[in-house]
């Protein structure tokens, strides 16, 4: 048995064209992976503004935040290439432990140019690809039907 769709989307009727039924909880999962991996930036957003308005103390948790949940990025990226998704979610995927990356990189090099001025336009690109990332599994899950 497979999925069946009447989305106009056609890469999501791809995939759930293709998908046998067992492995919707794997796109369930994947789903709810990338909206805890989205709630955590929040989270993250939250704790550095927290610290710099209010309390320093805040730094602590901001740095064990990402300690934390940056796992949850390349268990993304995996599940991602495991699963026949289309290609713009896997770029999605791809991105988010490269972004990753970016941000630990430009607070802990150090440069005539202080990339750290950059962390916080990287942060927002993570937040951004996350997004855009559940939105678009939400597509292939829930997509809208034509009317």
């Amino acid at each position: 048995m497979t999925f069946i769709s009447n989305s106009p989307d056609s890469s999501a009727d791809q995939l759930l064209s293709k998908t046998p039924i067992l492995a919707r909880p794997n796109v369930l999962g994947f789903y709810a992976v990338s909206i805890l991996f989205n709630l955590c930036l929040v989270a993250q957003l939250l704790t550095v503004g927290l610290a710099y308005f209010s309390d320093p103390a805040w730094w602590v948790l901001h740095v064990w935040l990402v300690r934390g949940y940056g796992g949850l990025a390349l268990i993304l990226l995996l599940w991602a290439c495991w699963m026949p998704f289309p290609k713009q979610v896997k770029t999605l995927a791809i991105g988010l432990p490269m972004l990753l990356g970016l941000q630990f990189l430009t607070i802990h090099l150090q440069t005539p140019l202080p990339l750290a001025i950059f962390h916080p336009l990287i942060g927002f690109s993570l937040f951004s690809t996350s997004t855009t990332l559940v939105h678009r599994v939400g597509h292939i899950l829930w997509p809208k039907t034509a009317v």
